[in-house]
C-alpha cells in the first residue's frame, strides 16, 4: 500500500513505466508511436524524446521501417528528458538502448511525479548480451511487451539482431543493409560460421 500512495502525484495521477523491448525489425518503434497516437488523440500533452545519435531516417522524428513517423525532441543524454518533461503526461523514448543507465533514474521519477513513460528499444545487442538500460527498465516497469520479427532464413520468430558485417563496436547504425532478424536456432548457426 505505501508504494501505491507513493506513486500518486498531487493531482491524483498515476505514473507508469511501459517498456516495448525485442530485436530490430521487431515493430518496437511502430507500437511507440501507436501508443503515443491514443494519447494524443485523448487530448493527454505528449513529448516524444530519442537519443541525437540516432538520425538514420530523420535527426527530428522518431520513423519506424514501416516509415510512419512522429515528431520527436533529439536529446544528448537521459538527464535532458527529465528537464524537458515538466508538465508532460506522456513521454515516449525511442531507441532507449543508446542512452546509459541513467535513463532508469530519470523514467522512474518520471513515473513517480505522475507521468506515464513508455519506452521502445533493443534488449540483446548484436553479440545477444543484453543492451543498455533496457534489460534494467523491464524490470522496474509495470508493463513489459516483447515483440519480434520474423526470422529472414526460417519464418520463425525472431528475437535477435543479426549483423551481417564484421566489426566489435557495440553500436553500429544500421538497416536490413547490415543487421538481419534471426531466431535463436538461425543465430547460433549464423555466428559459428
Amino acid at each position: 500500500m505505501e508504494f501505491l500512495e507513493n506513486s500518486v502525484d498531487h493531482a491524483g495521477k498515476r505514473g507508469s513505466v511501459e517498456v516495448i523491448a525485442g530485436s530490430m525489425f521487431s515493430g518496437k518503434t511502430e507500437e511507440l508511436i501507436r501508443r503515443l497516437r491514443r494519447a494524443m488523440f485523448a487530448g493527454l500533452k505528449v513529448e516524444i524524446f530519442k537519443p541525437a545519435v540516432d538520425t538514420r531516417y530523420s535527426e527530428d522524428k522518431v520513423v519506424s521501417h514501416d516509415e510512419k513517423s512522429i515528431m520527436s525532441t533529439p536529446v544528448e543524454n537521459a538527464s535532458s528528458i527529465f528537464l524537458l518533461a515538466s508538465g508532460v503526461e506522456v513521454v515516449g523514448i525511442d531507441e532507449a538502448q543508446f542512452f546509459d543507465n541513467s535513463l532508469i533514474e530519470v523514467c522512474t521519477m518520471l513515473a513517480d511525479n505522475g507521468t506515464r513513460v513508455i519506452v521502445a528499444g533493443l534488449d540483446m545487442d548484436f553479440s545477444g548480451r543484453p543492451f543498455g538500460p533496457i534489460p534494467a527498465l523491464m524490470a522496474v516497469a509495470e508493463y513489459v511487451s516483447k515483440v519480434h520479427a520474423i526470422c529472414v532464413r526460417c519464418g520463425n520468430l525472431a528475437n535477435y539482431s543479426h549483423r551481417k558485417i564484421k566489426s566489435d563496436k557495440v553500436v553500429v547504425l544500421g538497416e536490413k543493409d547490415i543487421y538481419e532478424p534471426l531466431c535463436r536456432s538461425c543465430y547460433i548457426k549464423a555466428v559459428n560460421r
